[in-house]
């Protein structure tokens, strides 16, 4: 005897065999809290080595070529510029000391690199001393056959009108000459017991040598 079950109009029924399907999983408010808290961590961590491995982000100052950040070695230095000295072991002029300018560029705006020559020429403003440096794109000392990475004024071969001209190339050259690494390269001018580390604001590109690039290969 067959018996049948009477269901209500327009209900269905679920073919043998079939599961009824469930929705996607909700996480669990641990699983929220421990994700919420790694996405800030790995953006917080990446914000902050992005913004400490460029150039200083805030007080600088340009002229021409040249860029200087000169309260970065005074009381007034902002946390990004203390925490890029501490990252880098660097110990940045006082303002009492000097000024340093660095380039990473020439004086038409195009990137410093190897494959061509340039010519560093022109005055600086009044200082004791100065020197001229040559580093690698990561900002390290270069290490060529010479066993030297720049040049003072005590030893620059000074030309008229108290003018010098540095020949920056891979290949030997007559005079002021310094040899250039492989690739990309950036130059700091370091002015020490100078007025203008006060008066940084005021530079203009024609208070500082010009870079002028020559030949490329």
């Amino acid at each position: 005897m067959t018996s049948t079950i009477n269901r209500a109009p327009g209900s269905r029924t679920r073919p043998p065999g079939n599961k009824p399907t469930r929705g996607p999983r909700r996480l669990s408010t641990a699983a929220l809290v421990i994700y919420a808290c790694s996405l800030g961590l790995l953006v917080g961590v990446g914000s902050a080595f992005y913004a400490v491995s460029a150039d200083y982000p805030l007080g600088s100052v340009t002229a021409g070529p040249w860029k200087a950040w000169p309260k970065v070695g005074s009381t007034e230095a902002d946390p990004y510029a203390r925490a890029m000295v501490a990252r880098r072991g660097e110990i940045p002029l006082a303002i009492g000391e000097g000024l340093a300018l660095n380039a990473s560029v020439d004086s038409g705006g195009e990137p410093l690199d190897a494959r061509c020559t340039y010519r560093v020429a022109g005055t600086t403003p009044s200082a004791r001393l100065w020197t001229l440096t040559v580093y690698d794109s990561e900002r390290r000392l270069i290490q060529t056959g010479l066993g030297r990475s720049g040049m003072t004024s005590a030893e620059v071969l000074w030309g008229d009108e108290d003018e010098f001209n540095i020949s920056l190339s891979r290949n030997l050259e007559p005079g002021n000459w310094i040899q250039l690494p492989e690739g990309r390269f950036t130059l700091t001018l370091r002015l020490y017991d100078t007025t203008a580390a006060a008066g940084a604001g005021s530079l203009e590109a024609d208070d500082l040598p010009r870079i002028d690039r020559g030949e490329c290969s």
